[in-house]
C-alpha cells in the first residue's frame, strides 16, 4: 500500500462519519454495522494483500517502461497538461478493464466482491477486490508503451481511485451539466444497481463520456436495488472473495467438453452450455438485508476483531520495506483470520448503527 493511501485513510473515515451523521439527521440513514464492517473488511484485506502484489501493480509496468522503445517525452508527462492527459488515458484504460470485469466470468469472479453489499454508501467505495492487482495490470501496459513514466502512472492511478470514493452515496442527487461529462453519484448508483435496465451500465470511473461513446450509458430514472442477483448470505470475507471462483470451478468440472470448460472462464457471468437446462435469469424486486440474529456481545467482538485486523494491516503496510516475503505472507494470514473472526461474529446481527431498526422487505423472485 502506498503512503498516499495510508495518509488518506483518516480522510475516508471522516467522510463516512459525516455521511452517517447526515443520514441520521435527515432520517435517511443507510449504514448498518454488519454491512459496514463487511465492506471495510474487504478494504483492509485488499490493502494487506497489496503489500505482497507490488510487482503486479507497478513492477511489470516499470519493467516494460524501461525496456520499451523510447516513444514518449518524459518532460511532457511531468507538465500539468501531461499529468492531465495521463489521468484521461488511465481512465480510458480503466473503463475497458471495468467493462471486462462485468462481462467476463473470470474477471467478474474477482470484481464481484465490490458489488455484494446491498447498501450504497461511502463504505462501499472501500470494498476493494484483493485479487485485482494480479489480473488487472495488463489493461494499463499500453501506457508504458507510449512512454508514461511510472511515477506519473502512479499519480494518475491514485487520482482516479480517490475520485471514485465520493460517487458512492445516495445523499447527492443529479448534478446537471456535470453529469454529462463526469461520473457522479447518480451514474454510479445505476452501475451498482441490479434493476434489469441498469445491469452492466455506467462503467466509467471519472469521465462518463466513455459510456456515452461506447453505448453503455444509462441514466437513473427509478429507485435502485443494490447488491448481486444472487445475494451472498454471509459476511465471511474469504467466502465473499471466493464465491464466484468456487461456482466457476464447479461448473467447469461439470461441463462435458473442454471447449465448454474453457468458456466458463471468458463468457459473461451466467453463461451455460447449450446442453444444460436454462436456469432462468435471477431477479430481485426489492431491497433486502442479511440479518440473522446476533447478540450485542457478538457485535462487540466483531468490532474488536475488525480493529485488530486494521491495526495489523497498518503495521504491515508501514514496515513492509523491512519485512521478508514470508513475514508479509504470515501477516496477511493474520489479517485474514482476524477479519474472518469479525465476519463470523457479525453473521447474525441487527441494525446496530440505525436506531430506528427499519425492516426492509425480503427478496422476492419472479
Amino acid at each position: 500500500m502506498s503512503q498516499p493511501i495510508l495518509l488518506a485513510i483518516p480522510i475516508f473515515v471522516l467522510l463516512m462519519a459525516v455521511e452517517f451523521l447526515y443520514g441520521l439527521l435527515s432520517r435517511n440513514n443507510n449504514y448498518r454495522l454488519d454491512d459496514t464492517i463487511g465492506s471495510l473488511s474487504q478494504g483492509v484485506l485488499s490493502q494487506a494483500v497489496a503489500v505482497c502484489t507490488t510487482f503486479f501493480e507497478i513492477g511489470i509496468y516499470t519493467l516494460l517502461y524501461e525496456h520499451a522503445p523510447n516513444w514518449g517525452n518524459r518532460d511532457f508527462w511531468t507538465t500539468w497538461y501531461g499529468v492531465a492527459l495521463a489521468i484521461v488515458l488511465y481512465d480510458l484504460c480503466n473503463y475497458w478493464l471495468h467493462r471486462v470485469d462485468h462481462e467476463c466470468n473470470f474477471y467478474w469472479a474477482s470484481h464481484v466482491v465490490h458489488h455484494q453489499s446491498r447498501h450504497f454508501n461511502l463504505s462501499t467505495a472501500l470494498r476493494h477486490e484483493s485479487a485485482s492487482p494480479v489480473i488487472d495490470s495488463v489493461f494499463f501496459l499500453p501506457l508504458a508503451l507510449i512512454g508514461m513514466p511510472p511515477e506519473v502512472y502512479g499519480t494518475a492511478a491514485f487520482v482516479v481511485l480517490v475520485y471514485q470514493v465520493w460517487v458512492h452515496t445516495e445523499h447527492i442527487g443529479k448534478l446537471g451539466w456535470f453529469d454529462y461529462l463526469f461520473n457522479s453519484p447518480s451514474h454510479h448508483r445505476v452501475h451498482h444497481a441490479i434493476n434489469r435496465q441498469y445491469i452492466n451500465k455506467n462503467y466509467a470511473a471519472v469521465f462518463i463520456i466513455w459510456d456515452r461513446m461506447f453505448g453503455t450509458f444509462e441514466p437513473e430514472d427509478e429507485p435502485c436495488i443494490y447488491g448481486t442477483l444472487t445475494p451472498l448470505e454471509s459476511l465471511n470475507p474469504v467466502k465473499a472473495l471466493s464465491a464466484v471462483f468456487v461456482e466457476m470451478i464447479q461448473n467447469m468440472l461439470r461441463a462435458k467438453s473442454w471447449g465448454d470448460k474453457l468458456q466458463f472462464l471468458y463468457k459473461p457471468p451466467g453463461w451455460r452450455p447449450a446442453d444444460w437446462p436454462e436456469p432462468g435469469m435471477p431477479s430481485r424486486t426489492s431491497q433486502e438485508k442479511h440479518d440473522p440474529p446476533a447478540t450485542r456481545g457478538r457485535r462487540f467482538s466483531a468490532v474488536v476483531f475488525f480493529i485488530l485486523a486494521g491495526v495489523a494491516m497498518l503495521i504491515l503496510a508501514w514496515y513492509q520495506q523491512d519485512m521478508s516475503l514470508t513475514d508479509k505472507l504470515l501477516s496477511v494470514l493474520l489479517v485474514t483470520m482476524l477479519l474472518w473472526g469479525a465476519g463470523a461474529m457479525m453473521d447474525g446481527n441487527g441494525n446496530a448503527l440505525d436506531p430506528r431498526e427499519e425492516k426492509i422487505p425480503t427478496i422476492q423472485h419472479r
